[in-house]
């Protein structure tokens, strides 16, 4: 991952970012700390396709494990207060 001093930006502006996106996210450090992440628009939407892909293949495996229970939410208010 690419990385740029805060400084740098604040001399040189966004197209100090600008440049390195093109090698992909870029990470902003400030007082020699990792404090940001800047990334393209498409790279950030396939990023939350992927997490919601490992999201549902997580809860399938779930469903498949045993899991999962169904109820309403007054029986596991129930449940809740049994545990406490």
């Amino acid at each position: 991952m690419n990385l740029i001093a805060a400084q740098e930006i604040k001399r040189r502006g966004m197209a100090a970012v600008d440049d390195l996106l093109d090698q992909g996210p870029v990470r902003i450090v400030k007082n020699n700390q990792p404090r940001y992440v800047v990334m393209r628009e498409a790279d950030f939407d396939a990023m939350l396709d992927d997490l919601a892909e490992a999201r549902i293949a997580a809860s399938e495996a779930d469903l498949k494990a045993g899991r999962i229970r169904k109820g309403t939410a007054a029986v596991l208010m129930t449940e809740l207060r049994k545990d406490a």
